[in-house]
């Protein structure tokens, strides 16, 4: 137990009094009577003030937290006491994650229960602990504090942000995709697969009218087709030193997990079969191309704990090593950087080759820093330098992506909070015109 800032006021009154009992001895006894209700008051806080063990605390989160993304924490808070409780509460979240709260106050009436909640923010995948909850509150007299600690250590998995593929599927259901920067594609007649037979309209293509369902209603009939599924779709990741730097407060390896994973779970969900290659100087993960919920799961496994290494990545045997093992035709989206002119001089080439067989797209993140040095106006020397280096960088990159242009690799560069939005309407796009 602490005592408060009321007893310890208390306590500080009976100064003066013992002071003047040296020319008044009489005064000490009037003291020695203070202090005993002081006492009696501070023990009676004491004996009334609820014990630890009628309050129980219970901490509630996801079992996966979320890269990147606010992550809700409640503590639920039981009062098993006659009285209610004024607490302060400390939670002890691991220290790498940002929180909006660091101390949370509440009250819980009698024989009631209390939430608090709060959010964190995990800016590193991997493995991490919450501590136990610290608790304080103070006795119905306002005499002391108890303080209490309850067990509620636990270990935490920070996965890639599975909250955005929730908000898709609410939205996807809602039919507000645009509101996560998706724009659902439908090509009407475009695809392989049959879909439904309907009355011909005036905007129609002459060559999509069945001639048989034509003469059985009398009538022009037309048929629709859709995307086709059971395409392929795989995720390359370079996750070698230049993945490493952040953009913001993430790195760029980080987007590039987060939207790998949505675009699979995206791929899984129309039917198409999704794979993974994570490589830098050797292949570290290979995961061939499947369909269903358990494909999305070890995807999800692979990807959660992935870090980047110090190392320059060997593009050309990480694309050799896909290219033998993913013979049907796929959608290969490289998710690397192209900041070093050299290596990505022989990038250009190992994609133009995987191009013969395959449909590659290269994405890479755009960094904010260059491109805002870029547009800033020179006020001196500095300045005139930082944006002429900040312009032949944009330039040197712009190369590059025309290069991988005109040897029939798509390319996508975005900044990093439009990434994810923007390889899921590639991917949609694609499909839409059967270029799968």
């Amino acid at each position: 137990m602490l005592p408060t800032l009321r007893l310890l006021i208390l306590l500080l009154l009976a100064a003066p009094p013992i002071a003047l009992a040296a020319f008044a001895p009489a005064l000490i006894w009037l003291v020695v009577v203070y202090l005993i209700i002081v006492a009696g008051l501070t023990l009676s806080d004491a004996l009334l003030a609820p014990r630890p063990a009628q309050i129980e605390v219970e901490r509630v989160h996801d079992a996966r937290l979320s890269l990147g993304a606010e992550n809700l924490i409640t503590i639920i808070l039981a009062n098993a006491s006659p009285r209610p409780v004024d607490f302060t509460l400390r939670d002890e979240h691991p220290h790498e994650f940002p929180a909006d709260a660091g101390v949370l106050n509440g009250a819980i009436p009698a024989y009631d229960v209390h939430t608090v909640r709060y959010h964190v923010r995990p800016l590193r995948r991997g493995n991490y602990h919450f501590g136990d909850v610290v608790l304080r509150y103070r006795g119905p007299l306002g005499m002391l504090v108890r303080q209490a600690r309850y067990p509620a250590a636990a270990s935490v998995r920070v996965y890639p942000n599975m909250l955005e593929l929730r908000k898709y599927d609410l939205l996807a259901r809602k039919g507000l995709l645009r509101e996560l920067g998706v724009r659902p594609t439908r090509a009407r007649g475009v695809g392989g697969e049959f879909e439904r037979l309907r009355d011909y309209t005036p905007d129609d293509e002459f060559r999509r009218i069945n001639w048989k369902a034509t003469a059985r209603r009398v009538r022009p009939i037309a048929a629709d087709y859709q995307a086709e599924r059971s395409q392929h779709l795989i995720c390359a990741i370079d996750c070698g030193r230049l993945m490493a730097p952040p953009v913001g407060d993430l790195m760029r390896l980080d987007y590039a997990v987060n939207t790998a994973l949505l675009l699979s779970y995206v791929a899984l969900l129309r039917g198409d079969h999704a794979g993974l290659l994570a490589f830098a100087d050797r292949v570290r993960t290979y995961i061939p191309s499947r369909r269903g919920k358990p494909q999305f799961q070890r995807l999800l496994e692979s990807l959660y704990n992935l870090q980047p290494e110090p190392v320059e990545a060997d593009h050309g045997a990480a694309l050799r090593y896909l290219a033998q093992r993913q013979r049907r035709r796929a959608l290969i989206v490289l998710f690397t950087d192209l900041a070093l002119p050299e290596a990505a001089e022989h990038l250009v080439g190992h994609l133009a080759r995987l191009a013969r067989h395959h449909l590659p797209l290269c994405v890479t993140v755009s960094d904010p820093f260059v491109r805002d040095a870029a547009g800033q106006p020179a006020r001196d020397a500095a300045g005139l330098y930082r944006r002429a280096v900040a312009e032949e960088m944009l330039d040197e990159r712009r190369t590059l992506l025309d290069r991988l242009n005109r040897a029939g690799v798509l390319t996508l560069d975005v900044p990093a909070d439009h990434l994810s939005a923007g390889v899921v309407n590639t991917y949609l796009r694609l499909k839409a015109q059967g270029r799968l």
